[in-house]
């Protein structure tokens, strides 16, 4: 694996850390209280280039190998203090895009991915249900071929960029006799009738990334909304997931990192019994711990990287390795931040808390850490 940086990969890192710090730096705090999505913010990502980062230039975006776009991402995190915001970054790329780029026909393509790459379309994924979630397969909504195309019923839950989403990659069951293989993908549109979004969800964290569920009352799609082949929606699922694991925490360990700077920088400031206290080795062992934690964050994820830039599936094991180690990272790392401020840092100003409370969705989406500690302890024949 080589991780030495082009100069080409250099700049966009420095690109990305200006741009986060000079137009991604509004009151967060603020609209986290809210619960509010920033739509503006979502239009410079997207005038940037952060939106289609890994999708060909011929579709509309950047054109990013694997490594770069993980190298984009984690610069983002350190540079970016809304969670939420990048949470719904991840969501629009990995189960929107990627998957109309890999199944899409020419015409699906040329519709959506210009669209989810200027930030003009938003995307997400429709795939859990008020019955599944670990056992994501075991779907209930179903899409009945009544010859001139389908018909969907049924209903989703805790769909990120639901409230705010213009197109839905949505499974259904077209056969339900054949359980997980008798799923299939389709692209609905939110103006179709039939499709209703229903109520927010309130969150504990990633407030500004919203949520809500989906219901689907006879909604009617032809056949060119099919993504993919009839039966082929575990791959098309699969494909997604693959990337969401290797993937979605690239910005976390950037959010790591500028947690251990900003812990060395109030470590340094911040004096008791007329000392730093950073002179404390229990404060200097609990940062060092912090940057353990980031380094083999770092190393995990771009081993996953690296495997999917060979051209490669990379294998679960090493995405699930990843997913599992850089959330459980996260969530300990801001638990140190906050530590390390005492009182202070369990206020809402401090900022910490919130990362606390952002960090714990982590062991929970893509897989929570449960369902990766399977798929590690299968790869090793157990």
């Amino acid at each position: 694996m080589d991780l030495s940086w082009s100069d080409e990969q250099l700049r966009l890192r420095d690109a990305v850390l200006s741009f986060a710090e000079r137009e991604l730096a509004d009151d967060v705090a603020a609209r986290d209280g809210s619960e509010t999505f920033p739509h503006d913010l979502w239009g410079r990502c997207a005038k940037f280039g952060i939106l289609g980062l890994p999708v060909p230039e011929e579709h509309g975006g950047q054109g990013a190998d694997v490594m770069t776009t993980l190298l984009a991402l984690e610069t983002l995190g350190y540079g970016c203090r809304d969670n939420g915001l990048i949470f719904s970054i991840n969501a629009h790329m990995w189960s929107s895009a990627m998957p109309i780029l890999r199944f899409g026909t020419a015409e699906q393509k040329a519709a959506y991915l210009p669209g989810l790459c200027d930030g003009s379309l938003i995307g997400v994924q429709g795939m859990t249900e008020p019955d599944t979630g670990s056992d994501a397969f075991a779907l209930a909504t179903r899409a009945d071929d009544d010859g001139d195309g389908f018909v969907l019923n049924g209903s989703k839950t805790f769909i990120t960029n639901a409230p705010v989403a213009d197109i839905f990659v949505v499974f259904a069951a077209t056969n339900p006799a054949l359980g997980a293989l008798g799923l299939s993908a389709f692209l609905v549109d939110r103006a179709t009738p039939g499709l209703t979004v229903g109520r927010p969800l309130h969150k504990m964290g990633l407030r500004t990334s919203p949520m809500s569920e989906l219901f689907f009352d006879d909604c009617r799609l032809d056949r060119s909304r099919l993504l993919g082949r009839t039966g082929n929606g575990i791959a098309i699922f699969n494909h997604s997931i693959d990337w969401e694991r290797a993937c979605i925490l690239a910005a976390a360990v950037g959010t790591m990192q500028r947690q251990v700077d900003d812990s060395v920088r109030y470590a340094k400031e911040r004096r008791q019994f007329g000392r730093p206290i950073g002179d404390f080795q229990a404060v200097s062992n609990r940062i060092a711990d912090m940057q353990v934690r980031v380094d083999a964050s770092r190393m995990l994820l771009y081993r996953a990287g690296w495997a999917k830039q060979q051209g490669v599936r990379a294998p679960a094991r090493e995405s699930a390795t990843a997913k599992l180690f850089i959330s459980e990272a996260w969530v300990q790392t801001s638990l140190d931040a906050m530590y390390l401020r005492g009182g202070s840092g369990y206020l809402v100003e401090s900022e910490v808390e919130r990362d606390v409370r952002d960090a714990l969705a982590s062991r929970i989406y893509s897989g929570t850490s449960d369902i990766q500690r399977n798929i590690i302890s299968n790869g090793l024949g157990l």
